[in-house]
């Protein structure tokens, strides 16, 4: 897609030109005309990617009618009153319209980003080029010249301008046919699996003008782009997704990541910085680039990273297609952010989200997922054509060479670096660099003295862990150990961060679950970060380290580790403080929960204060409903292990019934269910008080509720 300066939205190579309206003065008319004609002459000074010579030659034509123009706003402006033929406006009307789509034609052909895909359309572009140039003569042969007293001079220059136009032929251009043959040759190269000959590459590169690592940036940008509209297009259209064109697109960002890759390594500084800065694994930084948006409008709740997908669930949350795909695809049927059960699991893709991350993706140079969003619902899937799959294996097998044998330390960052960007795009990158043997050199540079290495490494293994075959390389070895040094050792913060979210991942497998619990210093390693003060680590990074407690907790083996790693007082603390609100303090009361499904967990939370809070933030009426719903799941946990004492406690407060049945008013299901078995117990209770029923629950032997 193409950005306006209105805001609005034009494919490449498609001409929205505006018709001057026919009350339009021929002051005006020829005010506008000139101006075109000097964006157009602009343009002689650029690059094209495509047709270069034809394009030199319109711009000369445009030049000499320029002065033309000129010559007839000179005529009309003397003090004498002149009345224009209706001819001259006809025709000056639809050269206007003609030099609007010239400028389009010159804005795509030298656009940044756009040149392989301008180059490939070397035909369609020459045959735009024809009819705009046969067009002009035709106008400019209606325009009645002896109408206007002119110099004979410009009068001969008007004849020489239609009679060029007229000889002007527009072929396509041989030298752009040579290099897209080199440029198919290298596609099917890739589609062998077979590496291309580097100056052949350097040479298309040379001829298109893509020169620096940015360049390939913006040209992966603008190739995911146009497969997105292109789907979006064949959608509505009904037509089958695997077209061709599709394909040459997904080919085309194949080897132009092959070229960022393996071709064009070095980084100028500027470039370094920008993009060292931005290609960011977690939400700590992909925070700090959206500050003035709302962090949570773009950030998936699951991953904890900037949506490339955004799509709404039956609850009206907005997660990250693949993560919710992936959520469903593990048998759960729940909204993760309220816990309520779903009658659907349809997803409706959010385009307002979607607009707002694009803007801000596209203003600070953060590169998304490059095969574009509108994928199949189950998820990543691989590329659309066989050279971008072969390029992947490729730019891997390239990638794992450099981190074992790349002595060079800068060849080896350069290398940390592309897969740090790779992995963030995709499974099958993932895999491919699984795949390649990347995983091994990874772990081994966690332990490099140089804190960019080992922040980059980390920030690689943490992509690959949510990878099956990563999970398997990462804690089939030293993995998990090496990570836990990381998350326990003197790493940058953002470094322990991801080491923090690497556990999330893996906790995910039942026996890694158990690995990492049974490593000593992993859960209170977690719990040392969610203690910490807030001037070290804000809630972002503490969420991070509880959603990888929690999962954890998934496996009852670990409930007693992470008590003992004195996480109920801690997570009580926090809920104390006034500052800890919203998701955090949601993420905080759903680990308590967790913890008082078991006697020895619900007897730590009432010890420590945590019914009489739980209460409070039950009756409280600005929490959100998250924040209710864990509320109300870590209450019933703590009636259901304590008894009637905690009972007892609810009966006294009177406000904590109208909670209950505002949640179950609220229409979440899950947290319905909860509420409802709450106020079940309730009412048992004070019918049992006045004997008129049965006890069924036993008395809490074992503690004091208040």
């Amino acid at each position: 897609m193409i950005h306006t300066k209105t805001g609005s939205y034009r494919r490449i190579l498609t001409f929205p030109a505006v018709q001057p309206c026919k009350s339009i003065s021929v002051t005006t008319l020829l005010d506008s005309l000139i101006q075109l004609a000097g964006d157009i002459l602009a343009f002689k000074e650029k690059h094209f990617s495509t047709n270069k010579r034809s394009f030199q030659k319109t711009i000369r034509q445009i030049q000499n009618l320029a002065i033309f123009l000129e010559e007839i706003r000179i005529r009309i402006k003397t003090p004498r009153r002149y009345f224009p033929h209706p001819a001259a406006v006809s025709s000056l009307s639809e050269i206007h319209v003609i030099f609007q789509k010239l400028k389009f034609l010159l804005e795509d052909s030298t656009r940044d980003g756009a040149r392989i895909h301008m180059l490939m359309s070397s035909d369609q572009v020459s045959d735009h080029l024809r009819v705009l140039t046969l067009s002009i003569s035709t106008s400019l042969s209606t325009f009645p010249v002896s109408s206007f007293d002119l110099p004979s001079e410009v009068n001969e220059l008007i004849d020489l301008v239609v009679q060029q136009a007229r000889k002007h032929v527009v072929r396509h251009d041989s030298d752009d046919k040579k290099v897209i043959a080199s440029v198919d040759g290298v596609l099917a190269l890739f589609e062998s699996r077979v590496i291309p000959d580097p100056d052949e590459i350097n040479r298309i590169l040379d001829d298109v003008g893509i020169r620096t690592w940015g360049d390939c940036v913006k040209e992966i940008n603008f190739l995911g782009e146009e497969i997105e509209a292109e789907r979006l297009e064949n959608n509505n259209k009904k037509k089958n997704n695997s077209n061709a064109r599709v394909e040459l697109l997904s080919g085309l960002i194949g080897f132009i990541c092959y070229c960022r890759c393996v071709i064009l390594r070095r980084i100028e500084s500027d470039h370094h910085h920008h993009h060292h800065h931005h290609h960011r694994d977690d939400h700590v930084h992909d925070e700090e680039l959206i500050r003035g948006l709302k962090a949570e409008d773009l950030l998936c709740p699951i991953s904890l990273e900037i949506m490339t997908d955004p799509v709404v669930i039956e609850t009206g949350h907005t997660y990250d297609r693949s993560s919710i795909t992936k959520w469903f695809g593990s048998g759960n049927i729940t909204c993760p952010k309220t816990g309520k059960i779903l009658t659907s699991t349809e997803l409706v893709d959010n385009v307002s989200v979607s607009h707002v991350i694009q803007k801000h993706c596209r203003a600070n140079g953060v590169v998304l997922a490059i095969n574009g969003r509108k994928r199949k619902s189950h998820g990543d899937v691989a590329p659309d054509s066989l050279a971008a799959r072969g390029a992947g294996r490729l730019i891997a097998r390239f990638l794992a060479s450099e981190l074992t044998n790349g002595g060079d330390e800068e060849a080896v960052y350069r290398a940390l670096r592309e897969i740090r960007v790779l992995t963030k795009t995709g499974s099958f990158n993932r895999s491919c660099l699984v795949e390649a043997g990347c995983v091994s050199p990874l772990l081994n540079l966690l332990t490099s003295e140089d804190s960019r290495v080992q922040e980059s490494a980390m920030a690689g293994l943490l992509n690959l862990s949510k990878h099956v075959a990563g999970k398997s390389e990462i804690a089939g070895g030293e993995g998990v150990g090496l990570i836990v040094e990381i998350l326990n050792g003197r790493a940058k913060t953002e470094t322990r961060l991801y080491a923090a979210s690497a556990l999330f991942y893996l906790s995910s497998v039942e026996d890694y679950s158990l690995l990492i619990g049974e490593n000593a210093d992993a859960i209170p390693g977690l719990m040392k970060i969610v203690k910490g003060r807030d001037d070290e680590y804000g809630d972002s990074a503490k969420r991070t380290a509880l959603l990888a407690v929690m999962g954890l907790l998934m496996q009852s083996e670990n409930h007693w580790r992470v008590l003992a790693a004195g996480a109920v007082p801690a997570l009580i603390d926090l809920l104390r403080d006034e500052e800890t609100g919203g998701e955090l303090a949601g993420d905080c009361l759903a680990t308590l929960a967790k913890l008082a499904e078991y006697p020895d967990g619900t007897i730590g939370v009432i010890r420590r204060g945590g019914l009489k809070l739980a209460v409070k933030i039950l009756s409280s009426s600005d929490v959100s409903t998250a924040v209710r719903q864990h509320c109300v799941a870590l209450v019933l946990n703590l009636c259901l292990n304590a008894g009637s004492d905690v009972v007892g406690v609810l009966v006294k407060n009177s406000v904590v019934m109208g909670s209950l049945y505002t949640v179950i008013s609220n229409g979440e299901y899950g947290g319905s269910k909860k509420a409802s078995a709450l106020i079940r117990m309730i009412h048992e209770y004070q019918e049992r008080r006045t004997g008129s029923v049965e006890p069924s629950l036993q008395r809490g032997r074992f503690i004091h509720a208040w």
